[in-house]
């Protein structure tokens, strides 16, 4: 449900709310919960990762093609990466709301000093430093994550690893 309020100087500003037990809560409780998903994958926290999630979540790498469903093997998906790059970080740089939905950038940062999962077949450690750019979007059924669409650009993390070349420039 979208409701608005008077803002600082006397404009109306949509505000997004959802009830939680019975109360309103303020849609910013969402990008909260997405920063905590997020906060718990750099931790390796698989716990409160897992805890974030609906039963039925569905989670999409459009970069590696991957489509997972269900908190036991999104978390597998999730220590793949933590695997490869045991340093992993993730820095949210703005976070948008909109009815059930969150939509995250992010900044990868890490090492690739573990075994790297592709379809060309493993990728050995190169004990490089990496930074991606991504786009997270993900939606909730309450609060908790139903679906996550995450769009990275792979090219650029294998270029930076040494495993493809960069591209030619004009």
């Amino acid at each position: 449900m979208v409701r608005s309020r008077l803002g600082p100087a006397g404009a109306a500003r949509p505000i997004s709310c959802f009830a939680k037990k019975g109360r309103y809560v303020l849609g910013t409780n969402r990008v909260q919960l997405a920063k905590q998903n997020i906060e718990a994958f750099n931790k390796g926290d698989w716990e409160t990762f897992r805890a974030s999630l609906t039963p039925d979540n569905v989670y999409q790498e459009f970069a590696t093609q991957r489509k997972t469903q269900g908190p036991d093997a999104i978390v597998e998906l999730s220590k793949g990466w933590r695997k490869a790059f045991p340093d992993v970080k993730g820095t949210i740089k703005k976070a948008v709301e909109g009815d059930d939905t969150v939509v995250l950038e992010i900044v990868w940062e890490g090492t690739h000093s573990g075994e790297l999962a592709s379809a060309m077949g493993p990728i050995a450690p190169t004990y490089k430093h990496v930074t991606t750019p991504a786009v997270q979007v993900v939606t909730f059924k309450g609060d908790k994550i139903a679906e996550t669409k995450h769009y990275f650009d792979l090219m650029s993390l294998l270029v930076q690893i040494g495993a493809m070349p960069a591209p030619a420039t004009a």
